[in-house]
């Protein structure tokens, strides 16, 4: 197995943190899960653009170079990446 690299994963969610759904991925890797960690809050507070009471950033394994495009939310709808 190769190396292992990290993305930020952008999620809005329901009031309360309940029912997130995944709506962007933002664009740099990480190479270990404490850098990602380390970048969430300046990730988190770039990603004005999602209509959503809560969004949250969560760092993930990157799965493939396509998977770390961010695209943002059309006029308050949700984009589902992957």
């Amino acid at each position: 197995m190769g190396p292992v690299s990290y993305v930020i994963a952008i999620l809005g969610c329901a009031d309360g943190g309940a029912a997130c759904q995944q709506v962007a991925i933002a664009p740099s890797r990480y190479e270990s899960a404490a850098a990602c960690e380390a970048a969430t809050g300046g990730v988190l507070a770039g990603s004005t653009d999602f209509d959503f009471p809560t969004i949250v950033a969560r760092c993930r394994t990157a799965k493939s170079p396509a998977a770390v495009e961010r695209k943002p939310a059309p006029r308050g709808l949700a984009v589902k990446q992957g």
